[in-house]
């Protein structure tokens, strides 16, 4: 195990050789096609409302996919999630969605706030869009809003009413994105399109709904796009609110790389390892996805019972590390069934697990690698939002890139879904951050712009 683990580290850090030539900073085309050829003189540019659907054929297909599926293997005794999903909580899971899940009633709850669709260099995005009210006095903040992997638009839903109410003289139109390749929002035809090649399709989005200043927020994967629309994009971006901010340079991941490392071999047997164990531990399905995407996606686009058990084990164990000694997975404490199974509809409705997975593939391949875009510093100002049991986490030495970090926020509970399962602290934070990127523009300036 240790060899193998060292032979990953040799293997990465002959890829970062080969990476050492950086150009300069990327200047990505703005109007690169990501749609079929064909489709170019045909892109509609205009904006149209868009509602999501369960049909009543897909809902009896999904029943009978539940309910037409072989017995279980009994997990091994005491073993909780350390294993992966516990297979004696399959049967109530599928019972549950089967027989409980309210499939109009939640439909129309994803469908509580408007939605809309418009054509971006070739893709259809979709993305929430919601317009408060502004009362006199009070200013109003575009708020650019990113889910990740395996999260979706439905991580949002509690915090918008929070965002969308004044506070502290400050409320936000929000703008809530799928990302490319994920639910509603098309996938690309060609390989190439990575994070920062999102962040371009997502600062277009922006624009193209009149926004050309506005705060960024993500998690996951939409930090990981985020950090890259404030540092190509530093003029439209007033701020960047993170709450898993990471610095993908070869210093900074070698580092966190080796903390991993060193604990692990200390306890590679251990029933509960030290939090620094789990970038060993927990990130197998990492390598897996920046391989051979559309391997899984095979697996699980035909199978509900296994995409369950795939991303329920995700929101078990990335929520805290502890619940994986847990026979139910700890789920319940932190999240309804409701809400979990409304973010698995998602990617089974639109049919979207296999083009959500090739962001890894594209983000770390080689020639992605080679754009360095996190060896170039963000200028935008930055707020770091750092949930207690949140596993990717990087010292402040291995945040370089950032100069102006105004503040790391410490919560004292609180995982990697952070909006999902704490939304009142989550809109409490960002306000806070946005109030702090006023301030910091209007020092650098002597006034501020939004």
């Amino acid at each position: 195990m240790v060899t193998k683990v060292l032979s990953l580290i040799l293997v990465v850090a002959v890829a970062w050789v080969t990476c050492a030539e950086l150009p300069e900073r990327p200047q990505l085309d703005l109007d690169e096609w990501w749609g079929p050829e064909g489709a170019k003189c045909k892109a509609n540019t205009t904006i149209w409302p868009f509602q999501i659907k369960f049909t009543t054929e897909m809902i009896k297909d999904l029943k009978n996919r539940l309910q037409n599926n072989r017995a279980v293997t009994p997990p091994l005794s005491g073993t909780g999630f350390n294993y992966g999903f516990n297979q004696l909580q399959i049967e109530p899971w599928v019972k549950y969605w089967t027989d409980k899940y309210d499939f109009k009633q939640r439909e129309k709850f994803l469908n509580k706030f408007p939605q809309y669709q418009t054509n971006i260099q070739g893709l259809n995005i979709h993305f929430i869009w919601v317009k408060p009210h502004v009362p006199a006095g009070v200013t109003c903040v575009p708020l650019l809003m990113m889910h990740g992997w395996p999260g979706s638009v439905r991580e949002f839903y509690e915090a918008i009413p929070l965002l969308t109410t004044p506070t502290d003289g400050i409320v936000f139109e929000l703008v809530v994105p799928s990302l490319p390749g994920y639910g509603f929002s098309e996938s690309a035809t060609r390989p190439g399109l990575g994070a920062a090649q999102m962040a371009v399709i997502l600062r277009n989005l922006m624009y193209r709904l009149g926004h050309e200043q506005y705060v960024v927020q993500g998690g996951d994967w939409g930090a990981t796009i985020g950090s890259a629309m404030a540092t190509m994009f530093p003029e439209a971006v007033f701020g960047l609110h993170s709450n898993m901010l990471m610095e993908l340079s070869n210093t900074a991941e070698i580092q966190a790389l080796l903390v991993g490392v060193s604990a692990s071999t200390q306890s590679l047997q251990a029933p509960l390892a030290p939090p620094s164990t789990a970038i060993v531990q927990e990130t197998g399905y990492l390598h897996q996805y920046a391989t051979k995407p559309d391997t899984v996606g095979a697996m699980l686009s035909n199978c509900p019972i296994g995409l369950l058990a795939l991303f329920l084990e995700k929101f078990s164990t990335w929520t805290n590390l502890e619940n994986r000694n847990l026979e139910d997975g700890g789920l319940s404490k932190k999240f309804t069934k409701e809400q979990l199974l409304d973010n698995i509809m998602i990617y089974w409705v639109s049919n979207s697990i296999t083009t959500s997975l090739r962001i890894y593939a594209e983000s770390l391949s080689t020639s992605y690698r080679m754009l360095g875009i996190d060896t170039f510093p963000c200028t935008a100002p930055v707020w770091k939002c750092e949930a207690q049991y949140e596993q990717t986490f990087f010292q402040p030495s291995n945040l370089k890139k950032y100069p102006y970090l105004i503040k790391t926020s410490k919560l004292e509970t609180g995982g990697h879904f952070l909006a999902l399962e704490l939304a009142k602290p989550f809109a409490q934070d960002v306000f806070k951050a946005v109030k702090a990127f006023i301030k910091f523009h209007e020092d650098e300036a002597g006034r501020c712009e939004l």
